[in-house]
């Protein structure tokens, strides 16, 4: 594919965008990056033809896939002989756990005791055999040979090889009913070939509930994928709209309220002064009522004569004051100075109280 087709969007950017998102989920590229990079889309077309999904190289996905071909086999080589062992853990405690409930049979008794003797010598005789990482003394000061001595006789290991057998096989198949009723409860009331014939799909059945798990998991992880995506759209969008609010608020709402405002201050103002102008007719109205034309006019004639009064009285209190600086060096003629202005200045203020009083009457 030529470095054209990436520069207008169209089928190949599409399906570049599928492989993209297929073999190299941690890109995440748009179509717009695509487009703007022609020759980088040009390398990842041409690293998906040598990488498998997971990102591998297609040799390193063969060699890997080798190695857990190999890593199964040992896996499953590992678990039969682990679940034989704690099989047969479990065949000794239950012996031991109906001994001390029940009477067993001398052939019960002789095939555990059997069995665990052989047991704990095969275990003693790896510990002391080949195999340890750094010498280690004899256990106990026993060799690997005087530990053989203590197996059980061989017609003894025999027999109880072949009852082992049976006992091993009733063991499991209590453990594969149990796993059965647990998988599927209503299986608990059938019968044992019945739940023989289910037990003997359910490998089937588990494999197919890993694959739907594994498949659901799978499809979990694309719907993160598109989740994540949707949620970086979202933010964006998001953020412009908020932005187109910011803009709508700073441009209509806030100018309106402001010119609002001058409104409303305007009118406050308007009715504050009407409101002042109402009480001041108020006041007027009353004082008309209270006084008519003749007292206001006595009243007026009565004032200008306190107020020629007051004249007369302020000039006295001046020529006093003249006197009084005049004078000042003298003693006792001082002192009677100072006591007529007194009375001077106390019968001023005597008549200009009783002009403000007058005056707060006439109003």
């Amino acid at each position: 594919m030529a470095s054209g087709d990436f520069c207008a969007p169209g089928e190949g950017v599409e399906i570049l965008q599928q492989v993209c998102g297929k073999q190299f989920p941690p890109c995440a590229l748009t179509e717009e990056d695509l487009i703007q990079n022609p020759h980088f889309s040009k390398l990842l077309l041409s690293l998906s033809q040598h990488v498998d999904e997971s990102g591998l190289s297609l040799t390193l996905a063969k060699e890997q896939a080798q190695a857990w071909s190999e890593v199964r086999l040992r896996k499953t080589a590992w678990l039969r002989y682990e679940i034989l062992q704690r099989v047969i853990q479990e065949l000794l405690v239950d012996y031991y756990v109906k001994a001390q409930d029940t009477n067993l049979t001398s052939e019960d008794k002789k095939f555990h005791e059997t069995l665990e003797q052989r047991l704990l010598v095969t275990e003693l005789t790896q510990l002391s055999g080949p195999g340890q990482e750094t010498e280690m003394p004899p256990l106990l000061g026993l060799e690997k040979a005087d530990l053989l001595e203590l197996m059980p006789p061989s017609q003894d290991f025999v027999w109880m090889k072949g009852r082992l057998q049976l006992e091993v096989e009733e063991q499991l198949k209590r453990k594969c009913f149990t796993l059965l009723c647990y998988h599927d409860p209503s299986s608990d009331t059938d019968g044992d070939k019945l739940k023989a014939a289910k037990v003997w799909t359910l490998t089937e059945v588990l494999i197919r509930e890993k694959q739907q798990c594994l498949e659901a998991k799978g499809q979990q992880k694309e719907q993160l994928v598109l989740l994540e995506k949707k949620r970086t759209t979202y933010s964006q969008v998001l953020l412009r709209c908020l932005a187109l609010l910011q803009r709508l608020l700073q441009e209509h709402r806030l100018k309106t309220k402001s010119e609002l405002d001058r409104i409303n201050a305007q009118y406050l103002e308007i009715k504050c002064s009407a409101m002042i102008l109402r009480l001041r007719m108020e006041e007027l109205k009353v004082l008309s009522d209270t006084y008519s034309a003749e007292k206001v006019e006595v009243h007026r004639l009565i004032r200008d004569r306190l107020e020629g009064a007051i004249r007369l009285q302020e000039q006295d209190m001046e020529k006093s004051r003249l006197v009084l600086h005049t004078y000042e060096v003298l003693g006792e003629d001082f002192e009677n100075l100072v006591k007529e202005y007194t009375q001077l200045k106390l019968a001023a203020e005597n008549k200009r109280w009783a002009l403000q009083e007058f005056s707060k009457a006439c109003r």
